[in-house]
């Protein structure tokens, strides 16, 4: 079985804050599903369609749809498509590594 290391800020501050304070918990559960697939951001991106996310998550797409706007706005992920149509990659973004710097 495949270990999966989560920085602690994940599971410390952002699961309290998209779950309790946001109310999304369907953000969070996205978010440790790019998470594993982009290996914690070492791959640069995963491209994965929304079915994708809804049968690798258990949520729905219209809830997948919403999640992926809260991340978005919330600069945890970015997302990327070629075209219109195709399907989007997405990048698990750190924001937390950028303050850790700043205050070190």
């Amino acid at each position: 079985m495949q270990r999966v290391s989560v920085d602690a800020y994940v599971l410390d501050v952002l699961m309290a804050d998209l779950v309790g304070h946001d109310r999304q918990p369907s953000a969070f559960v996205l978010y440790l599903r790019l998470w594993r697939v982009t290996h914690g951001g070492r791959t640069k991106s995963a491209p994965l369609s929304l079915r994708a996310l809804s049968d690798q998550t258990g949520l729905s797409k219209r809830s997948i749809q919403d999640a992926i706007d809260r991340l978005e706005r919330r600069q945890l992920i970015a997302t990327e498509r070629t075209m219109p149509t195709a399907i989007p990659r997405y990048r698990v973004l750190k924001p937390w590594h950028r303050w850790q710097n700043v205050t070190s």
